[in-house]
């Protein structure tokens, strides 16, 4: 089977290759079925291996990307830099750059500059894009913000992603508008818009040209894994590359 993925849906410059990885395409077997692409959530080593070479063949890319070690914080690495690898979201710049990120219902969030310089993948689950990870991300790129244009990839949505009082006034904390983002469920919890939560995050910086946005991960067993639903399981990649031909 070939490796399948979603083509991130934005204007982008040409020479930008952006998306998102289904599980579907891999060899990896079991709660893993079949592509995944995290090599920490306790998959066959050799497994995880092959299905990352089927990612690079499959969706273009010159190399594999500078995989993060990822923490749920707001670190930003520099792709070629001596910057840690633990981080939740990274940066390439010219030509040839590869970032991506992993995730399980989390949301991914890309950056492209409008004349494709420069590049980014974030890593936004809840404790992320509450604490700042978008307004790192956005301070440490050479662009600035209203040349970015940003992409959502696939995520749990509101009506999956029942949380508690302290998620909902970790956002509100710092945007009272944030409550929009928080639906009261008959629980006395709350169902939570990471999408919606996200584009405010990317407002609040200056990114205006926000696509894509309305997948979810927990309600798609065939394409997604969910970590949410299934508790261990694989890892999707969202990634963008910048074809070094140009």
């Amino acid at each position: 089977m070939n490796t399948e993925w979603i083509e991130a849906d934005w204007p982008v410059s040409t020479g930008i290759v952006a998306g998102t990885t289904t599980r579907r395409g891999g060899v990896s077997d079991g709660k893993f079925r079949s592509m995944n692409l995290g090599a920490h959530v306790g998959d066959e080593r050799e497994r995880v291996a092959e299905n990352r070479r089927r990612f690079v063949a499959g969706c273009g890319l010159a190399a594999e990307p500078d995989w993060l070690v990822q923490v749920h914080g707001t670190a930003v690495r520099i792709a070629g830099a001596a910057d840690p690898v633990e981080a939740d979201a990274a940066i390439a710049r010219g030509n040839g750059g590869i970032v991506a990120v992993l995730t399980a219902d989390c949301l991914p969030i890309l950056l492209c500059a409008d004349n494709g310089d420069e590049i980014a993948a974030i890593h936004a689950g809840w404790r992320g894009l509450a604490a700042g990870v978008v307004a790192a991300t956005v301070t440490r790129m050479d662009t600035p913000p209203e040349r970015l244009l940003a992409w959502l990839g696939p995520a749990i949505s509101q009506a999956a992603f029942e949380v508690g009082d302290e998620v909902r006034a970790a956002f509100v904390a710092g945007d009272p508008g944030a409550e929009a983002g928080f639906v009261a469920n008959e629980r006395g919890r709350w169902q939570a818009d990471l999408y919606l939560l996200a584009r405010r995050k990317l407002d609040a910086v200056g990114v205006g040209a926000v696509y894509g946005g309305g997948l979810c991960t927990f309600g798609d067993a065939e394409r997604f894994f969910s970590y949410r639903r299934d508790g261990q399981c694989g890892r999707m990649a969202t990634f963008i590359h910048r074809l070094p031909h140009l």
